[in-house]
Order: C-alpha cells, then structure tokens, then sequence
C-alpha cells in the first residue's frame, strides 16, 4: 500500500538551493533514519518562480550528453537537472524518512507537452508523492512539474528506492519488466570515459562523490566511478531522439562503471543500454504525448 503525502504546504523559494550543503546535510541525518513503507512523506510543495537556465552550464550539459548544442527547446531531460536541488532539500530534510546515504534512483517517466525553450517564463514545482513497499525496501516518489503560463509544459515521476528487508513485494512488477525486455538489437557501441562523472557534475551540479573519482566510488562499496544514472537516460534519447510532445520511460537497472564499454540498443520507441554478457545497465521507451 502506498503511503499518501500528509497535506501540502507549499514554500516558494527565492533561489535554488545549493546542492553540496543539502548532500551534507543528507548523509550526517541518514544514520537516524529507519526505512519503513508506512511512513508520512513530506507534505511540502517547493516553488522555484522564475528558475535560471544558465546557457554555459546548459551547452555543457548537452555537450556531455550528446544533444545537439543551441537548439531552440531544452534537451527533454533537463528540466530534472533544475528541479534536483529542490528534490534534494526535500530527501535531505529531517522530515524525510528515507535516508539519504543509498538512496538509489531506480526510474524515471517523463511526459513532455511541448517543446521547451531555454528562455521560457517557467515555474518549477517539486515535491514527494508518498512512500510505497518495493521488494528490496522502500521507495518514495518524487514528482517535478514545469510550468508556463499557468501550464503544465514538462512534468516527471521520479522513483528512489532505500533498501531494507521485506516480505519481498512487488515480484509480479519485477516479472513484468523482464517481459518488457526482449533483446533490441545493437545500434552502437561507445566508451564512456573515466572523466564522465565529473564532467556530468560540473554542468548538472549534481556532485555525488560516488560519480567522480574511483578513491570517492571505493568509499561507497563501488570498485571506480560510476555514471550518474540521469546521464546515462540522457545518452540514449540524445541518441534515440523525441518528439516535441513525448512520453519517455526509463528503468535503471545496474551502474555504468568508468571507464567502460557499453552498447546502445535500439527498435522502434524502445531502447537499452547493454554491458558485458548483455546485462541491461537502462531499458525504456519514447512514445508521442
């Protein structure tokens, strides 16, 4: 059973937040939390009026990424990169109650209305809609809108999973992924360089030492760095291409370890990225909206 967010107060913000106080503040919190489904998530709304597209840090986002550079609509992921640090300062406040320290991002559904443009009149909403049993712990939903006009232009449904011990929920959802799985054939391969992490950190901001140095990942239980999981999804739809008005699901399955080897697969909406021995690091889907 889905645990339903207490009611919304909404707090509007003068700025973003800045991400490194929030990741600190995350992980010296996170050893006073105790997973556990039927927990209350935050009831609180955060409004960004006005959020700033820096055009620097935006080339080079898409540079990392693999977008074409100074196109008129904003990649369709990049609307997430200027709603996680208010994500952040949700799952890194006392009243979250996943900790922060491995919380892993296991999905992600996008629904593009129309075409973005970077100097657009936007208004960022985020907040968390309630907790839900997974069959590996906990997961709380985090739900990002864009807005112009008063419109919903971009929204998204983001999943992060706190693993604990359960009465293993959630397999039949597990089975159905795997049906969604048949083999796409290769479209390309490509080798993702030991650097990836950061240079993805420095144009998103996101710095999780886990996506950085191989010494930060080892700290971590990770043997190098790993690939932020959003860069990853971003790659693909470089690759794969969407629509102005789309649909974009993505499953996060293993890290991508840096450097290394994967291949893009590709058929029709759908899309994966593959390891060594075929294991499946991304699996989704574009559709039109």
């Amino acid at each position: 059973m889905t645990s339903a967010p207490a009611p919304s107060a909404e707090v509007r913000l003068a700025a973003s937040p800045a991400l490194t106080p929030l990741l600190a503040r995350g992980a010296l919190l996170s050893p006073l939390k105790r997973p556990r489904p039927g927990a209350d998530g935050p009831g609180t709304r955060l409004v960004l009026p006005a959020p700033h597209v820096d055009t620097a840090r935006l080339a080079a986002y898409e540079r990392v990424c693999g977008f074409p550079t100074g196109e008129d609509a904003l990649p369709v992921t990049y609307p997430h990169v200027l709603g996680f640090p208010l994500a952040m300062r949700l799952m890194s406040a006392p009243g979250f109650p996943l900790p922060l320290l491995g919380l892993v991002h296991t999905s992600i559904r996008i629904t593009r209305h129309r075409a973005t443009p970077p100097a657009g009149d936007y208004e960022l909403t985020v907040y968390v809609d309630g907790l839900a049993p997974h069959r590996r712990g906990t997961e709380a939903a985090v739900v990002t809108e864009l807005r112009e006009g008063g419109d919903v232009v971009w929204e998204s449904r983001s999943t992060y999973l706190a693993r604990h011990r359960t009465a293993d929920a959630g397999r039949q959802e597990e089975e159905k992924k795997k049906e969604r799985d048949a083999p796409l054939p290769a479209v390309e391969e490509w080798r993702p360089a030991g650097d990836v992490g950061r240079r993805y950190a420095a144009a998103s901001g996101d710095r999780n030492p886990i996506h950085l140095y191989p010494l930060t990942a080892r700290l971590f239980g990770f043997p190098r760095a790993i690939a932020h999981g959003m860069w990853t999804v971003a790659r693909c739809l470089a690759a794969h291409g969407t629509p102005d008005a789309t649909r974009v699901r993505a499953d996060f399955r293993a890290p991508v370890l840096l450097p290394g080897t994967v291949t893009y697969a590709a058929a029709g909406g759908r899309f994966a990225l593959r390891g060594e021995g075929g294991r499946v690091h991304v699996a989704g889907e574009v559709a039109p909206a």
